[in-house]
């Protein structure tokens, strides 16, 4: 059974750093893309950023290009994001994603399993 588990959020100060961390298990991590989504309160989910099964090409939702850095590691079957700069309008539950294949970009659809979320709370 395919299951991911996120950690590393928490509650910070605008222009802190965090690294979510997802660990996934059940199928070979290696062969998929991964994806991280946000949802902040009152709003729908929102892509952030995808990486490739491999970790060559990665893809970053305006609002996170420049401050967040998707990465990978296979031997280890974890994908991370690294969230610097951070801002208020940040604060949202972030979930880990594994898509339908080698690699997907911004559409949820296209990713079939879902961690269950990490909050990440972000105080000016």
């Amino acid at each position: 059974q395919e299951q991911l588990v996120e950690s590393g959020g928490g509650s910070v100060q605008a222009g802190d750093s965090l690294r979510l961390s997802c660990v996934a298990s059940g199928r070979t991590f290696r062969s998929y893309g991964m994806g991280w989504f946000r949802q902040a309160p009152g709003k729908a989910r929102e892509f952030v950023a995808s990486i490739s099964w491999s970790g060559g090409s990665t893809y970053y939702a305006d609002s996170a290009k420049g401050r967040f850095t998707i990465s990978r590691d296979n031997a280890k079957n974890t994908v991370y994001l690294q969230m610097n700069s951070l801002k208020p309008e940040d604060t949202a539950v972030y979930y880990c994603a594994q898509s339908r294949g080698t690699y997907s970009e911004a559409k949820e659809w296209e990713y079939d399993v879902w961690g269950q979320g990490t909050q990440v709370t972000v105080s000016s």
